[in-house]
């Protein structure tokens, strides 16, 4: 990894622009609830308008990087269709309904009387996300962003370069359309920026690393900048002696395959010994015949998998048709397995004994520990929070999916009519603490 020193110092003309992004981003936080839904449904409409146009330059952006050969994995990420669009842009409109995360009172206290203490809710100021392929993270972090008062500075990958730049003009048009200063969005499109950028601590208050293990990684080790993400998405599943066998196959297969480049997609399957062998004889056909590569231990493979597996398949994130499968000989082997090899993104467990599962899921420390469901579930949309801006595997909140409440911190606010210190210290006065 490159020592922080040898990031590149931001040229004038990305101060400039960061200087614009602080000064909207102030600009919003002083803003009304209302205004800032207006904003969005603005926002939504630009895209609508400009659709065309949009899925146009995500055509030529996929033609492009398809040539180059990039991996599967991020050609599916890159690709945009009409659908997915629309999904976005109705995402956009729902975060608008979300309760409003800014100025929100968490306490109100009498510290003495006439002395009262608030904490109320406040944007974090300018985010700087950086994101590999993912056109639509776009949609999804800028409307987070504004919807919790804050501006946002994007940098995509290059394999994006004509969506991105054609969904942010959208963007900006909707903000200026509304009312709003179209400088709170910014995208930068040069490497030498998304590098600068991690040495602009004055402006930008909250990295957001989205993308490869490397490139989260080099984040982390190159800004003085606080970073929210996660570098690998190594999800395991359990299926205990006591799972149903018809709902574990069910949501296996759905937790591997219905998007596999997807950090919350299953890499790891664990299977207790006892079921082991009446569940690979109906798994094997099933993940063959949807093109899935099975790679298992020595006892997997005794039982019909065609490859073994190496000590790394454990530690890969394959983000595509592959999946290892261990087989364990009870809840706390696998535990343990997991404990050592997940990415503490998320990990699941499918039994019908609740003592089993209560203890897995009080044990595996994971940002999301699921029973009886799909890993896929891991989402800032399927859990409700509208969209997301990106997952955080990290032990400090904010954890797993962060949405608009991970996007807003807090301030202490204190009112009095003359209170000194001093006069408690001398019996004067005294303090209260009174919660009102």
């Amino acid at each position: 990894m490159a020592n922080i020193f040898e990031v590149p110092q931001p040229d004038n003309n990305l101060l400039e622009k960061a200087e614009k992004v602080r000064l909207a981003a102030i600009k919003i936080s002083q803003t009304e609830n209302q205004n800032r839904i207006k904003a969005l449904n603005s926002m939504a409409d630009y895209l609508e308008k400009n659709s065309k146009e949009i899925l146009e330059a995500n055509n030529a952006d996929y033609s492009s990087a398809e040539k180059k050969g990039i991996s599967r994995a991020l050609l599916s990420r890159l690709k945009l269709s009409k659908s997915k669009l629309n999904s976005g842009i109705e995402g956009v409109r729902k975060v608008g309904d979300l309760a409003d995360p800014v100025n929100q009172v968490q306490i109100k206290r009498e510290l003495s009387k006439g002395l009262i203490l608030k904490r109320k809710t406040v944007p974090i100021g300018v985010l700087g996300v950086i994101f590999e392929s993912r056109p639509d993270a776009v949609m999804q972090i800028s409307s987070l962003a504004i919807r919790s008062g804050n501006g946002v500075m994007l940098k995509g990958g290059s394999e994006a370069y004509l969506t991105n730049t054609s969904i942010v003009k959208a963007l900006q048009e909707g903000l200026n359309e509304s009312g709003l200063d179209k400088n709170a969005i910014c995208l930068l499109t040069s490497r030498k920026d998304s590098m600068a950028m991690l040495n602009l601590e004055k402006y930008i208050n909250l990295i957001i690393p989205r993308g490869s293990n490397e490139l989260v990684k080099f984040i982390q080790e190159n800004t003085r900048i606080p970073v929210l993400g996660h570098a690998d998405g190594i999800c395991h599943l359990f299926i205990d002696i006591e799972a149903n066998l018809e709902m574990a196959l069910s949501v296996a297969l759905d937790s591997k395959i219905q998007y596999p480049a997807a950090c919350n997609a299953i890499e790891t399957l664990l299977v207790h010994k006892d079921i082991a062998p009446a569940f690979l004889e109906k798994a094997i056909p099933l993940f063959n015949s949807n093109d899935v590569k099975l790679i298992g231990d020595k006892r997997s493979v005794e039982l019909g998998l065609k490859h073994e597996a190496s000590a790394e398949d454990w530690q890969t994130e394959y983000l595509d048709l592959t999946l290892s499968i261990k087989i364990v000989d009870d809840l706390e082997a696998a535990i343990t397995h997991i404990q050592k090899y997940s990415s503490k993104h998320t990990d699941g467990i499918i039994t019908e004994n609740s003592n089993t599962a209560n203890k897995f899921i009080n044990v595996v420390d994971s940002a999301g520990v699921f029973h009886n469901c799909s890993t896929r579930f891991a989402d800032g949309f399927r859990y409700g929070f509208g969209a997301e801006v990106g997952i955080s595997t990290q032990t400090l909140p904010p954890r797993g999916p962060v949405g608009l409440e991970g996007l807003v911190t807090y301030k202490y606010f204190l009112k009095g009519d003359g209170q000194i210190v001093d006069d408690f210290s001398l019996g004067k006065a005294i303090y209260t603490h009174k919660d009102l």
